[in-house]
């Protein structure tokens, strides 16, 4: 009854979402294989903690599905709705925790056979220096700079998901890269960057 899946990969996010709200399974499939990898992504990046970051992916995920009957095409884009739900219920969750802190070091990595166990220490070098450096970044510039950088979306898409104007995002990214630069530059040698 559901749309096979090579049908469903050419869908866009709208038509698989209206296809779902009418019952196709497939649908929900597909469109979850697009949106909750990247949705995660951001949710690990701005909370730095990963058992969080599926909490907040599940929770936007669920909130998609019980408003997909209501789903008017062409308002928004469902990747947007669904990374300013994510962003939404990442500020909540930080505003709960006021006063905390989140350890990084209890973040898991991914493991990834592919490379070599120098090249992974390496990489998990880098990666635990961009977090904490990230973590120590404003929330809103973290935000903008994660959905900027890492996450590749343009400041119109940006600017619709954290309800701001296009050139606060500009701002807030140039403030963030600056600070992230500064604040990773003595560590260029340490993490394997050659001077150039």
């Amino acid at each position: 009854m559901g749309a096979p899946m090579k049908e469903a990969n050419r869908l866009t996010d709208d038509a698989l979402l209206v296809l779902f709200a009418n019952g196709d399974p497939d649908a929900a499939g597909a469109l979850t294989d697009r949106l909750m990898p990247r949705a995660f992504g951001v949710a690990l990046r701005v909370l730095g903690n990963r058992a969080e970051a599926e909490d907040i992916t599940q929770e936007a995920m669920m909130r998609l599905w019980r408003m997909a009957p209501n789903w008017q095409s062409g308002q928004a884009q469902v990747s947007t709705w669904v990374y300013r739900v994510v962003m939404n219920l990442c500020i909540d969750l930080k505003r709960r925790q006021r006063g905390g802190f989140l350890d990084l070091d209890a973040v898991p990595e991914p493991e990834d056979d592919a490379k070599s166990a120098v090249d992974q220490l390496q990489e998990n070098a880098r990666f635990d220096a961009l977090q904490a450096a990230l973590m120590q970044l404003p929330p809103r510039q973290r935000q903008a700079v994660v959905l900027r950088h890492l996450e590749d979306l343009s400041n119109p898409e940006i600017a619709a998901i954290m309800e701001i104007g296009v050139e606060a995002v500009e701002s807030l990214t140039a403030r963030g890269k600056r600070a992230l630069a500064k604040g990773l530059q003595s560590r260029r040698a340490e993490l394997g960057y050659a001077d150039g």
